[in-house]
């Protein structure tokens, strides 16, 4: 299955935490050290369901492990109609209110059963005691077929001793590095936490293999991968921690939180709460990043809008064409921010889950003071960074004045307005045949071959408000006349003149 088809499957969810739709529950007696006990609850689901529906199993005291496992119809449907996907997760005793403090795990449509106990997880889940009290299996019905679905969920509770809940390993907030330098990493990934097939040490394996300093952990809509990690990192090679919130109404990256960060997904753009995720994702040291939002799938196109926004990822996997939306919208918005200085950064990233997608294609280049989860983060806020293919691309964006006055990407070069730019673009490692572009808010105004010579450029900050970069490449055999070819590597913004 390739990277669209993996969205277009994703775990989804949203919208109120209220719900008309109270399906029955099941409730377990108590039992002798080693008994199990199963039972199974069925249902039917109206296309008109709500976003949630939690099914409330009453669990006695004594249970070492609650096991859960589910199916559902898959009628056909007429042409062009959504058929029956069905996610799933629980909460635990402490209950269902947003916010998440009764989490305990969520796997989407990735998987059709799960258990927990004290001492291990199914991966999505996080292991802890099993203890009394209400907890709720919740089911997510991403879309519903004219018919309706038909649900069976089994729910199995197995007696005996909790038994000890492992310490968790979290990555480190540093690695040794190279001190002040650009630094590549890849900020969506999944694993097998999630909807990913690869392991998190295949995962590492693949980050190495395409030359990048850190990545990012971000599962769907849960935390169990922050601890998976251990013996996978070292002195040259960070993993930042995050989540990839799934809303119904667009993805987002809280990225690089403190470890054990969950982020509720149970709400639409409607229901006016993201705002207050976004600030749970700040106070816990992380960035807010709108992920692929141009998306053509369902609920993954972004509704939130960027007022609380750090940055955007508009380049996901191979080059697509809602890759290209994503730029255009992001170029518009450059000079469109409430202070006044355009700082949205774009971002990109793979968002691999299996083989054959390649980790690092996307890449986010980094210029850091050094290689540890703060100085990362501010160099991506500032947009001090660069998008390319591959570790194979590396290019220079330089924007200069006539008393020696200097930025680099993400930077602002202070001038009067009529002062003279000198802007010069280096590339290496491009394919042949590649073209550079120079743009600014007026749109493309130079273009020329990657070569060995650098692209040189001269204006005034009175005619730009910014420059950017982009390198592409040939335009596909047979692609309309005037597209340009697929991106292989793009620039943040250098900013020009003065403000306020």
């Amino acid at each position: 299955m390739d990277r669209r088809g993996v969205l277009r499957m994703s775990a989804v969810a949203g919208a109120g935490a209220a719900s008309v739709f109270t399906p029955d529950g099941v409730s377990f007696a108590r039992a002798e050290s080693g008994a199990e006990d199963t039972r199974t609850i069925r249902g039917h689901l109206p296309t008109g369901a709500p976003d949630f529906v939690y099914l409330p199993v009453e669990v006695p005291t004594g249970v070492r492990e609650i096991a859960v496992s589910y199916t559902y119809d898959k009628p056909a449907v007429p042409a062009g109609t959504k058929g029956n996907a069905l996610d799933i997760g629980v909460f635990d005793e402490r209950g269902t209110a947003l916010g998440g403090r009764g989490f305990r795990g969520w796997s989407g449509g990735a998987r059709d059963s799960f258990a927990i106990s004290a001492r291990e997880a199914t991966p999505g889940y996080l292991a802890g005691p099993v203890r009394p009290g209400t907890w709720n299996v919740v089911l997510g019905p991403y879309t519903v077929a004219p018919q309706g679905m038909d649900y069976e969920v089994t729910v199995t509770l197995r007696h005996g001793e909790q038994g000890e809940t492992p310490r968790t390993a979290h990555p480190p907030e540093r690695a040794r590095g190279r001190g002040r330098a650009w630094y590549r990493g890849d900020c969506h990934l999944h694993t097998v936490h999630s909807d990913g097939k690869r392991t998190p040490a295949e995962t590492a394996a693949a980050a190495r293999e395409a030359g990048l300093d850190f990545i990012a952990t971000t599962e769907h809509n849960t935390t169990s991968g922050h601890g998976a990690w251990a013996g996978l990192w070292d002195e040259d090679f960070l993993i930042l921690c995050g989540e990839e919130v799934t809303t119904r109404n667009g993805h987002f990256l809280a990225l690089g939180t403190d470890p054990g960060t969950f982020v509720d997904w149970r709400y639409r753009a409607r229901d006016d709460a993201f705002s207050r995720y976004a600030r749970r994702i700040h106070k816990a040291g992380g960035l807010v990043v709108p992920a692929h939002p141009n998306c053509p799938f369902v609920g993954c196109q972004w509704k939130f809008g960027y007022a609380d926004a750090d940055a955007v990822e508009v380049w996901n996997g191979p080059w697509t064409a809602d890759d290209e939306l994503a730029v255009a919208a992001w170029d518009n918005m450059l000079t469109s921010r409430p202070d006044g200085d355009g700082r949205l950064p774009a971002m990109g990233s793979s968002d691999a889950h299996r083989e054959p997608q390649t980790v690092g294609l996307p890449q986010t280049v980094v210029h850091a003071d050094e290689l540890s989860r703060h100085a990362l983060l501010e160099g991506i806020r500032a947009g001090r960074s660069y998008l390319a293919e591959s570790s194979r691309i590396s290019l220079t964006l330089t924007a200069s004045g006539p008393r020696g006055e200097h930025a680099g990407i993400g930077e602002r070069l202070a001038l009067d307005p009529d002062a003279e730019v000198a802007v010069r673009l280096e590339v290496t490692g491009a394919a042949e045949g590649a073209t550079a572009r120079l743009l600014t808010d007026q749109g493309e105004m130079l273009t020329g071959e990657v070569s060995a010579k650098p692209l040189e450029w001269r204006t005034t900050a009175s005619l730009a408000t910014y420059v950017r970069a982009e390198i592409r490449h040939s335009p596909a055999e047979g692609s309309p006349p005037g597209l340009p070819g697929a991106m292989a590597a793009m620039t943040n913004p250098i900013w020009l003149g003065r403000v306020d």
